[in-house]
């Protein structure tokens, strides 16, 4: 059967799973950001329990296959009496590993702030929280976007592994259901796979490199 006449046939069925996809990378990619830039503010944080919480916390997701972690979430905590959905569970593991490089990526770019700036808001009274979210953070926005854009395309391209782990609905496991369940033919189906990440990988790599423009020209 034609890659494209597969696609026609079972658009309805990609759709959902496109949506699906999308649903998992906006909520892990938002954890994600949010997990990822208080782990970086403990990277840089003077107090050494925070620095090395940071440290950790990075060295250990990092090093960490995002299958395990997955298997983990998907596996792990119910073993632990924690129960959920595995929709949930993929999502958080996926924002978790995530955040790790998302950290980096941030103290990347206050690391390139210069510390003149840091010093000048501790001179007028500015506490290190202060500092960082009002005077350092919005500096170093302008070094982040790219290695962050980075991170994000990644992740969304991450995202197919959440799907093997019994998320369903997602672009992931449409395919797994049009090859096994409907024995229909691999290669077409994972085309419309394909096509179905592109969609969402382009446009966000569009809107990524539109974002790095404008702040290259604030600068």
């Amino acid at each position: 059967m034609e890659p494209v006449q597969v696609i026609i046939d079972n658009l309805p069925l990609y759709l959902s799973g496109l949506v699906r996809t999308l649903e998992i990378c906006l909520l892990a990619g938002l954890l994600a950001l949010a997990i990822g830039t208080v782990a970086a503010g403990f990277r840089v944080s003077p107090l050494p329990p925070l620095r090395a919480t940071g440290t950790s916390w990075v060295n250990v997701l990092r090093n960490c296959p995002l299958t395990v972690v997955l298997f983990f979430m998907a596996f792990g905590l119910p073993e632990l009496g924690i129960n959920g959905s595995y929709f949930w569970f993929g999502t958080i593991g996926l924002a978790l590993y995530t955040s790790a490089f998302v950290c980096e990526a941030i103290r990347s770019g206050i690391n390139a702030v210069p510390a003149g700036q840091a010093e000048a808001a501790r001179a007028v009274g500015l506490t290190f929280g202060q500092s960082l979210s009002l005077v350092v953070l919005p500096q170093a926005v302008r070094t982040v976007v790219p290695p962050l854009g980075n991170v994000i395309i990644a992740m969304i391209k991450n995202s197919a592994l959440v799907g093997a782990f019994g998320v369903g609905g997602d672009l992931f496991a449409v395919g797994d259901t049009l090859t096994s369940a409907r024995g229909l033919s691999a290669l077409p189906v994972l085309i419309g796979v394909v096509l179905g990440y592109l969609v969402i990988t382009i446009p966000a790599g569009l809107l990524l490199s539109y974002v790095e423009r404008k702040v290259a020209i604030a600068r």
